[in-house]
């Protein structure tokens, strides 16, 4: 009994001594640059850089697979901090861009049948494209706001539309990925001026099933001194490059579907 004891315990320290032995030669050393990243990375882990999380990322800037800048929502002033312990140079600011709904129509637009589904955009769209009459129209569920991991979205109830908010949006993405309607684009912060529909079809029939929509009439695009909004298959559309906020389109839109948020 008593040699049984000893065999095992000389046998336990030998395989622990082993062990210890093979850590030692097998241990890789990590980059202490990517603890210090981590501090200055947003910790979301939300994917929007194409990695599983901001550890990935970490990893691949330690790595030198990746630019300072491809974490969005770190913003610009995180983005110089990550290139100084990479030892490299910012500097590279970019636009500050926000997500923004192309959709007025909500409660406004009507609805071709009552959904009893799951309670999701992305469910809702499977059957039929949903339950409103326009196939180009936000849904109402939310898909969008459940997807945002930086509250920068919500619900707004009067209207059943996402509300953007927009000191707090990163231009991450998620929420354009989670809308299956795909009525969310980024748009540069500091153009205040917006055409909020997506709606293809032709005036007439918007009329029919949405009174905010656009309905093509093309008077934004006369007035514009600019020559900055067009009407392109039936919607109107901002070129940001030219627009210089005059607010021409928006006084003269019939259905208040341009937007100015000055």
């Amino acid at each position: 009994m008593v040699i049984a004891i000893l065999t095992l315990s000389i046998l336990g320290l030998l395989f622990g001594f082993g062990l210890a032995y093979a850590l030692k030669i097998f241990r890789v050393e990590e980059d202490p640059r990517i603890s210090k990243l981590l501090e200055i990375l947003p910790g979301a882990n939300c994917g929007a850089c194409g990695f599983a999380g901001c550890l990935g990322l970490a990893q691949a800037l330690a790595e030198g697979r990746v630019p300072p800048e491809t974490c969005a929502p770190s913003g610009f002033e995180a983005q110089l901090k990550i290139a100084e312990i990479l030892g490299q140079r910012g500097g590279k600011g970019k636009t500050k861009l926000v997500a923004t709904l192309i959709c007025n129509g909500g409660n406004a637009a009507k609805d071709k049948f009552i959904y009893r589904g799951i309670k999701t955009c992305a469910g809702a769209n499977i059957f039929q494209g949903g339950q409103k009459i326009c196939p180009f129209g936000c849904l109402g569920f939310g898909d969008c706001v459940m997807a945002c991991k930086f509250d920068a979205m919500y619900m707004d109830p009067e209207t059943n539309l996402p509300v953007i908010i927009e000191d707090k949006c990163t231009a991450c993405g998620l929420c354009i990925k989670a809308c299956p309607k795909k009525i969310l684009i980024l748009r540069p912060a500091e153009k205040k001026i917006y055409v909020m529909c997506n709606s293809a079809d032709k005036g007439a029939l918007v009329t029919k099933y949405c009174k905010n929509g656009c309905i093509g009439c093309f008077k934004c695009e006369k007035v514009c001194p600019s020559d900055a909004i067009h009407v392109k298959n039936n919607l109107a559309l901002v070129d940001y490059e030219k627009c210089t906020l005059c607010g021409e389109c928006v006084k003269v839109c019939p259905t208040k579907v341009i937007h100015p948020l000055i």
